[in-house]
């Protein structure tokens, strides 16, 4: 028996120290071939120093061995030392036999460091060397994809489906390719690629996927259908439920939508957009209690929740509860929201508290952002006139009459506030 032998017995033996003597005993006495297979058994093992070491010792000997250096480099990545990786694999020749396995091994640690140009040019190098590789193709692909070049991405993940190449280092051809039909807007292409993905592997991101993509395109039964399958599979997997409860909304099915934003929380207590969206569905059910009851959630969760904060507010002009109004602007102005919406809704809010001088103050600041809005300068004139504040509501009306010349009451309105 080897003293590499030897070793790799007293590593599964638990004998540290006798396994450290019979590695000493290889590095200096071992055969070439010896140290290469430890290397490599200690590379699989995680010995990373050790097998580092005999790749290193190897190199004395063959200097410049273009295989030696990829196995070296592969042992440095793993040690996060991709720097040194790198300056290793540039020592190897370019008519070496690993050459293209270098460029390979470099592209991806470009790729890895973001120097996206870079890893395309080593991509390319070895494509031309070799043109028919796929694996190559398939980098390629990856890179293109991660850089949101779609359309090349698709031609190199084609290029593999021409050759009948489906599946390369446990990723599925057919999902890159619905991934990037669908980010490029081509649905239907993208979900005939998802079928085939799905038939070759049945995957839950995969079919989220397909989901998502019949949801953008319009297909609201089908992305139901897949939807549902997810939930099945997963119920912990949250992106669900959002979108679930959105298809069933649109294929006016809001019993399903509620019950859905119900499931959902029960599964993600912290998820304000699907409370938002509870109260929104409510709402339309005319379930005013239980939409206030969701919009507060929310905006417990995030007490800066303007979209939350504005729609809450609307259900409280509606049933008159200003008080309410001004506790839920107040709360987002606190928390740093400077939406001139809110700004409106604390002018309509003190007027229906009979706090005129409140009132007038918070229209003056909104009509800087609605001076345009017919609605506010509706509901702002109204105002000044029962102030008594002729001349202010004359600019207001002589402003909805620039807008619409033909309102006979806005131009007597007008009219009678000059005699």
């Amino acid at each position: 028996m080897s003293h590499a032998e030897k070793m790799l017995a007293s590593l599964e033996e638990g004998h540290l120290e006798e396994a450290k003597k019979h590695y000493n005993e290889t590095l200096k006495f071992g055969s070439h071939e010896e140290k290469f297979s430890l290397a490599e058994e200690l590379h699989q093992l995680g010995f990373l120093e050790e097998a580092r070491e005999l790749y290193e010792n190897l190199l004395l000997f063959y200097p410049g061995e273009g295989e030696l250096i990829i196995e070296l480099a592969e042992v440095l990545v793993e040690m996060d030392n991709e720097e040194e990786a790198i300056e290793q694999l540039s020592h190897i020749e370019d008519d070496d036999i690993s050459y293209p396995r270098a460029l390979l091994l470099m592209a991806d640690l470009y790729q890895m460091q973001g120097l996206f140009e870079v890893s395309e040019q080593k991509l390319l190098q070895a494509k031309n060397i070799l043109p028919d590789e796929p694996v190559i193709d398939f980098g390629l692909g990856e890179l293109y994809s991660e850089t949101g070049r779609f359309l090349e991405a698709i031609r190199y993940y084609n290029h593999l489906i021409e050759k009948g190449i489906t599946e390369i280092g446990g990723t599925y051809i057919h999902q890159r390719l619905a991934e990037s039909y669908s980010v490029g807007g081509s649905f239907e292409e993208a979900l005939s690629h998802y079928e085939k993905a799905l038939e070759e592997h049945l995957e839950i991101n995969t079919l989220f996927g397909y989901a998502f993509t019949a949801y953008q395109a319009g297909y609201f039964e089908t992305a139901i259908e897949k939807l549902i399958s997810v939930k099945e599979l997963d119920p912990d997997y949250h992106s669900v439920y959002l979108m679930l409860a959105k298809a069933y909304e649109h294929e006016e099915q809001l019993e399903e939508s509620l019950d859905t934003v119900r499931e959902g929380i029960r599964q993600d207590e912290f998820n304000k957009e699907l409370n938002l969206f509870g109260g929104k569905i409510s709402l339309k059910l005319g379930m005013d209690e239980e939409a206030e009851r969701f919009l507060r959630d929310a905006l417990a969760l995030d007490p800066g929740y303007l979209e939350a904060g504005l729609i809450i507010n609307k259900l409280f002009f509606v049933q008159d509860r200003y008080d309410d109004v001004l506790e839920i602007a107040q709360m987002l102005t606190a928390e740093g929201e400077e939406e001139p919406q809110l700004t409106w809704d604390l002018a309509k809010a003190f007027e229906g508290l009979e706090q005129y001088n409140h009132a007038l103050k918070q229209y003056r600041a909104a009509y800087t952002y609605f001076k345009n809005h017919e609605e506010f300068l509706t509901e702002y004139g109204q105002f000044l006139l029962e102030e008594g504040l002729r001349e202010d509501a004359k600019e207001v009306y002589k402003q909805l009459l620039t807008m619409d010349p033909s309102n006979d009451e806005w131009q007597d309105l007008i009219d009678r506030l000059q005699d």
